[in-house]
């Protein structure tokens, strides 16, 4: 190696080191006490409310987004619309008609309470000017794979024909059976494309949660490439810890909300981190994770 070619390699690894200890391998963003800043906007953002529940009611929640802004909050029920109507905020993922994360669609012994919820909670979205609804597969409970999709298929496809007519969309959410959801049958992203290839029906989508599918299984970007027409919505948070979009979690936004927008999304993406700092209610978190999404 010639005698240049080895400064300029030592130089170029020192303006890495000092790059990496500053810091500036992610984005350095200003945070402004949850006030307003100029967003691209090239993605539309919300925030969902139960990581806020301890300390802000969905009113005073909707309050505090609307300054940061945010177009909605998500995981919010037909109790709560009205507070979100009052400050011009859309309920980008409506909840309230699952039984729970464990009583799902793969088991049929729910089906029919499902069922009954369901249409009912069809009506209420669409009526309400909404079009996003949460579902969630179940626990297996010994279910194999395939037995719980051909089950979900028969559940599902009771309502789609209403969220049709009614333009609501069902969404089934992917989470890890690692660590925070044990057993949970829809917790990777082939299995969730299976099902919605077996539905067959444009009103049925999977909510992609980044970090759950970063526990899971990894390979986010080739996967949200590869099967973004199955994706209706998103969600984030660091990993690992579920914490803030920062430096000590190993999951590099700004290239994962590109590579959402490139497919030509045009869905919400929602907050969904557990805020450390508590300070300022948690806000200034969540306004540094907007911005750094806000590529």
């Amino acid at each position: 190696m010639k005698k240049r070619e080895l400064i300029s390699r030592r130089q170029a690894f020192k303006t890495i080191a000092a790059t990496t200890a500053l810091g500036l391998h992610y984005p350095t963003v200003a945070i402004q006490k949850s006030s307003k800043r100029n967003l691209k906007k090239n993605i539309k953002q919300s925030v969902c409310h139960w990581c806020y529940q301890d300390m802000l009611t969905v009113e005073q929640l909707a309050i505090e987004v609307k300054k940061i802004g945010l177009v909605g909050i998500d995981l919010v029920g037909p109790e709560n619309w009205k507070y979100l109507k009052t400050h011009d905020l859309e309920s980008t993922m409506c909840n309230g008609a699952e039984i729970s994360l464990t009583e799902g669609f793969n088991d049929k012994q729910y089906h029919g309470v499902l069922v009954d919820s369901y249409l009912k909670h069809i009506d209420l979205v669409a009526d309400a000017g909404y079009k996003n609804l949460i579902c969630f597969s179940g626990n297996r409970r010994e279910i194999d794979d395939q037995e719980g999709l051909e089950n979900c298929v028969v559940g599902l496809k009771r309502i789609l024909s209403k969220a049709e007519k009614r333009g609501v969309i069902i969404h089934m959410e992917l989470l890890n059976s690692k660590v925070d959801h044990k057993d949970y049958m829809c917790d990777r992203t082939h299995w969730g494309v299976e099902l919605c290839n077996a539905i067959g029906s444009e009103n049925f989508k999977l909510l992609y949660d980044i970090y759950h599918m970063q526990v899971q299984e990894g390979d986010i970007i080739r996967n949200i490439k590869d099967y973004s027409q199955y994706i209706g919505h998103y969600h984030t948070a660091g990993n690992p810890g579920r914490n803030e979009l920062d430096t000590n979690q190993e999951i590099y936004y700004p290239a994962v909300i590109r590579a959402i927008i490139d497919t030509g999304y045009d869905g919400y993406l929602a907050q969904e981190f557990i805020p450390k700092d508590k300070s300022n209610l948690g806000m200034d978190s969540l306004a540094h994770a907007v911005a750094v999404c806000d590529v």
